[in-house]
């Protein structure tokens, strides 16, 4: 399975003056000096390798239809607490409704027996210098740690790129980092990404 954290704005993130993270709330783990952000891009549907289950029994997938702000926060925090998600976290109540409604934005929810299991979270905007094309963002996407082994996240990231492919992307694109589960890079991969640009940096300072 894989994650995605929004790292691109990690520094922005830690200087805003709304943004409270308690660390006892963190998971207890030793993060590495360098922040590392791998940046990926699906640029034609034939290069997509889906990987769903076979078996569906209990699983479900939902577009979220109805802004819920209480609920995205509850996703949010559920699935990216365990790996420091933080710029959300910032966000107020409006700014998340702005979010949820915009017509570019599209919130899949994936439910095992009834039960929020995880989320895909995808953003099409219109790229180039005169807006010819349109491109989708992997923003965020995820598993409750609980539901983390079971192949549920391969599962979700195809229902993901299927769903950006036929509402009519050109692009597809999204980043994960050191920080993310460990797995993340390698499924964005066998998906059938490709790499096309790794940043390096100090860690930022509210990380540590």
């Amino acid at each position: 399975m894989a994650i995605n954290g929004s790292v691109k704005k990690a520094t922005e993130s830690t200087k805003s003056p709304k943004l409270q993270v308690s660390s006892n709330s963190l998971p207890n783990i030793c993060l590495p000096d360098t922040l590392v952000t791998t940046y990926l891009q699906m640029t034609d549907w034939s290069q997509f390798r889906p990987a769903y289950l076979n078996y569906l029994d209990g699983i479900k997938l939902m577009c979220m239809g109805t802004p819920d702000v209480a609920f995205y926060r509850f996703l949010y925090t559920s699935v990216g607490e365990q790996w420091r998600w933080r710029e959300r976290l910032a966000h107020s109540d409006e700014e998340i409704k702005a979010l949820l409604i915009d017509p570019g934005t599209s919130i899949h929810v994936l439910y095992v027996n009834g039960a929020p299991a995880g989320y895909i979270e995808l953003a099409q905007r219109k790229e180039g210098p005169t807006g010819r094309y349109f491109s989708t963002e992997i923003v965020y996407f995820g598993l409750r740690a609980t539901y983390i082994g079971r192949g549920l996240g391969k599962h979700l990231l195809s229902h993901g790129i299927a769903y950006a492919w036929n509402k009519g992307t050109q692009r597809l694109w999204v980043h994960t980092c050191n920080l993310d589960n460990p797995h993340a890079l390698n499924n964005y991969i066998k998906r059938g990404f490709k790499i096309y640009r790794v940043d390096k940096q100090p860690m930022p300072e509210g990380y540590l």
